[in-house]
């Protein structure tokens, strides 16, 4: 990446400390998301058009990997560029792109051949300005409400073959690791915001009072917030080790899998028992708990849904039937 990688992570944990969700958000598909494969794998060419003014923020970049009918099954998403000459001829469409409705250039995933799904596939650096590209719409999401999210759609754009990320074929196996950078980001960016509303919860329910006794006196509320707490130090442990594991070159897909399935479940426990616990007022839009009981959510979905990082891992432990 452009940046230390554990120093991204530790940038990741600080945004956290930022209640517009939006902006770790963007930042992560920065850092952690549209430009790994690029930073590994790119040529000095195309780091300097595109990887330095995005790490300078001059560039936003985003991720075009998500369409209609393939989000986690990467494997079967339809977009095409087809080589004819010099250039690559683009069509398709994407979903689900994070700051898509601004970005300077788009880090495409596309099938480039007709060959295996695992092998045909190709990353791409997509400036979004080209004749072709239409931003259909920007999407009214649950949460995350200050990110923008578009769907786009690509018809015979033409890029020059030069703006291939390494090798032709190798599309899938880049996004692969780009993933696991994914994930981590995702993992290290809930901690603080967790920590924060189990804070919050805390101070709150010392002061409101409800049958002459503060809330948190209730043995069922204290308990509960000092099990969340212990819990959220636990995922901060898993992704420390997966990053320190990371740094040292190993492949550590099973640890982010694992960190990011807890993440994803543990997000939505602690805002779901906090926001009980704020009663009448966790249910209005005047509290942090709220927003982040909705834009917390998304960590269950996005970079892979739960369900494929319980594949993953039973992949790993050699317990995923087989065909």
């Amino acid at each position: 990446m452009g940046l230390d990688f554990s120093y991204n992570i530790a940038v990741a944990e600080e945004l956290g400390n930022i209640r517009c969700g939006g902006i770790p958000m963007a930042i992560g598909v920065q850092a952690g998301m549209a430009t790994p494969a690029l930073t590994r794998f790119g040529s000095d060419e195309l780091k300097k058009q595109f990887l330095v003014p995005t790490i300078a923020g001059d560039f936003v970049a985003c991720l075009g990997i998500s369409e209609t009918g393939a989000g986690s099954d990467v494997a079967n998403i339809k977009t095409t560029a087809v080589r004819k000459g010099n250039e690559y001829v683009i069509n398709g469409g994407k979903m689900w792109i994070t700051s898509g409705s601004q970005a300077d250039w788009m880090c495409l995933l596309a099938n480039t051949s007709e060959g295996p799904p695992h092998q045909n596939k190709s990353l791409i650096c997509l400036p979004m300005n080209l004749p072709g590209i239409h931003v259909a719409k920007k999407i009214d999401k649950l949460g995350m409400r200050s990110s923008d999210t578009a769907q786009i759609f690509f018809e015979d754009v033409r890029v020059p073959c030069k703006n291939l990320i390494g090798e032709e074929g190798n599309g899938f196996t880049y996004q692969m690791l780009q993933f696991q950078e994914e994930r981590l980001w995702g993992v290290a960016s809930a901690l603080i915001p967790l920590e924060t509303i189990i804070q919050e919860t805390i101070d709150y329910t010392r002061q409101r009072k409800v049958f002459g006794r503060p809330v948190l006196h209730n043995q069922t509320v204290h308990f509960r917030l000092a099990e969340l707490a212990a819990e959220v130090e636990l995922l901060r442990s898993l992704l420390h080790r997966a990053v320190a594991l990371y740094v040292e070159g190993n492949d550590v897909t099973k640890f982010a899998s694992m960190a990011k399935l807890k993440a994803g479940r543990l997000t939505r426990e602690v805002t779901d028992s906090c926001l009980q616990f704020w009663g009448g007022m966790g249910f209005t839009n005047e509290v942090l708990v709220s927003r982040l009981y909705r834009d917390l959510r998304l960590v269950s979905i996005g970079g892979g849904s739960d369900e494929t990082m319980l594949s993953i891992i039973c992949k790993y432990m050699d317990i995923l039937p087989r065909k």
